[in-house]
């Protein structure tokens, strides 16, 4: 199912129907029979357990007041039976035969109360409500999810005032709360057993630091948790591995933003750098424009590609939403480019020679700069790699569904990223900075050679593809490759992950091809040069 009319990320319709996507999959992975059956089981639960809780306490108590009585009667009456079989799944064990019995029953009420809410009840509610009204219930839905009891109990009541929400709602579903007691390190992995054993070694580790849900939290809150940097840190400290990956040289630089102030800049140069002016890539990091900056996952895939190339990487600290939405990040980093191109020189850079490339929304932003520099008239990178990138704000593609459920990013997250990025910006999802899948041919024929890769657990894995699909089209010489096994955010993780190494190597490749240079020698650090 799906909804079939248009929403806003942050509208609380859009974020119903992101969460039935999310536990459908992990439904189908368990009537598949893959993956981790006990560990499916309790995500579920506890997805249920904040969905049912954050309906319960936004969205049906308006239903009445609306004239939908027998609606909201109906959507209680089938949350009652799923909360009696969830507490019946966290008391027994897969293989029994009263779990899976449950489980059965469990995807039948879910799948029928999907269809209702999604087919009738959701429509005839914005209709009534009206559309201006989702985004401000979308974030009480989201602040409802943040006080949830993570286990629902079948005698919790199913509305109240205010103090019965906060008093007596909570009280009943402390039980299977202590349900999941330990088991919080399991909730951000992904269990359904489609990734190798490297990438799954690494999303396990994240899971185990106990991160919060991003997408339930405000941004300060998501910015403090455990990320992709810290889960690499701890495989590698398990497997006595240093880091980071040592070259040649790191400085932070001050340059302008596009506001009138000032942004960082990382300077990263490799070991044993070459006689003459080097040539330049610069590399913007992702993090859905609201997460991470350059000190994250990014600093190691910078270091990565400074060595395999032997160039000068320089990476850009744009300002970030909701704090500055869009288009700021976007000007930003084409303030970064245009300022790196008119003092590469000063850097020790070689201005003829520059690329440009980046991850997740830093590979959307690479093109689009792209875009904007040739239709003002100025000259364009040499070459672009986009690494699993965002092309469109559009839910796209069979990964919408098949990676509903991936980690670390799911489509939930993905969703709460545009709603920051694009607050009060409704329209700026149509942008052809972020719409890249709706470019024309002329404007795809702008770009230089680019490389698209993408990764098969990877709700964005379908618009980069597609986007790859389309400059090839237009004659663009286009590089796809996709990676099988791995998740959204493996490209930094080369220290741990073969993967991601055989992706920084393509990515290396592409810029020295378009540079016109041989990769440089791997040896020893040179005398005199300082390892860092």
């Amino acid at each position: 199912m799906a909804l079939s009319y248009p929403t806003q990320p942050g509208d609380i319709d859009h974020l119903i129907a992101d969460d039935h996507a999310i536990v459908e999959r992990q439904f189908q992975h368990l009537e598949a029979g893959r993956g981790n059956r006990r560990v499916l089981v309790d995500q579920v639960s506890f997805e249920l357990a904040l969905h049912a809780f954050a309906e319960e306490t936004v969205l049906y108590p308006i239903w009445p007041e609306l004239g939908m009585t027998d609606e909201h009667d109906d959507a209680e009456h089938e949350h009652q039976q799923i909360k009696e079989l969830l507490v019946t799944l966290g008391r027994t064990e897969p293989g029994e035969q009263e779990f899976e019995e449950a489980l059965s029953k469990l995807i039948g009420v879910v799948r029928h109360h999907v269809d209702d809410e999604e087919s009738d009840e959701l429509p005839e509610f914005r209709s009534k409500a009206g559309p201006e009204r989702m985004a401000e219930l979308g974030k009480k839905f989201l602040a409802a999810k943040r006080m949830a009891p993570t286990r629902p109990h079948p005698n919790a009541p199913d509305e109240g005032i205010a103090e019965r929400i906060a008093g007596m709602l909570a009280k009943p579903l402390d039980h299977v709360r202590d349900m999941l007691s330990g088991k919080q390190k399991e909730m951000a992995t992904d269990a359904s057993g489609l990734l190798d054993p490297q990438a799954q070694a690494i999303v396990d580790a994240h899971s185990s630091l106990g991160p919060l849900p991003f997408e339930i939290l405000e941004p300060d809150q998501a910015r403090k948790q455990p990320g992709p940097k810290e889960a690499v840190q701890k495989v590698m400290a398990e497997r006595g591995i240093d880091g980071p990956e040592p070259v040649g040289s790191v400085e932070d630089i001050v340059i302008p933003d596009a506001a009138g102030g000032q942004m960082r800049m990382r300077v990263y140069k490799p070991i044993g750098a070459a006689e003459g002016p080097l040539p330049v890539i610069m590399w913007i990091h992702g993090g859905g424009w609201v997460l991470f900056d350059i000190d994250d996952h990014y600093d190691d895939s910078c270091r990565g590609l400074c060595n395999k190339t032997g160039a000068m990487v320089v990476s850009p600290d744009y300002r970030r939403a909701p704090e500055a939405v869009f288009p700021a990040s976007h000007d930003d980093v084409l303030t970064a480019y245009r300022w790196t191109a008119e003092h590469a020189a000063e850097l020790g850079g070689d201005p003829s020679r520059i690329g440009i490339g980046g991850e997740s929304v830093g590979g959307n932003m690479a093109p689009a700069t792209v875009l904007q520099l040739a239709q003002a008239g100025e000259r364009v990178p040499d070459a672009v790699v986009c690494v699993y990138p965002v092309t469109t704000g559009e839910q796209f593609g069979e990964s919408m569904e098949d990676a509903a459920d991936a980690r670390p990013l799911n489509r939930a997250l993905l969703s709460w990223m545009a709603m920051h990025e694009f607050e009060g910006k409704p329209e700026a999802a149509k942008d052809p900075r972020i719409a890249l899948l709706d470019w024309s041919r002329e404007q795809r024929a702008s770009m230089p050679p680019t490389l698209v890769i993408t990764d098969e657990r990877d709700v964005l894995r379908s618009q980069g593809q597609q986007f790859a699909q389309d400059l090839e089209a237009a004659g663009v010489a286009t590089t796809h490759q996709s990676y099988a096994g791995v998740m959204h955010e493996f490209f930094g993780a080369a220290a741990v992950l073969d993967k991601a190494e055989q992706a920084q190597q393509e990515a290396a490749q592409h810029f020295l091809r378009a540079f016109g240079a041989a990769r440089p020698a791997v040896g020893a650090t040179p005398s005199g040069s300082t390892a860092l």
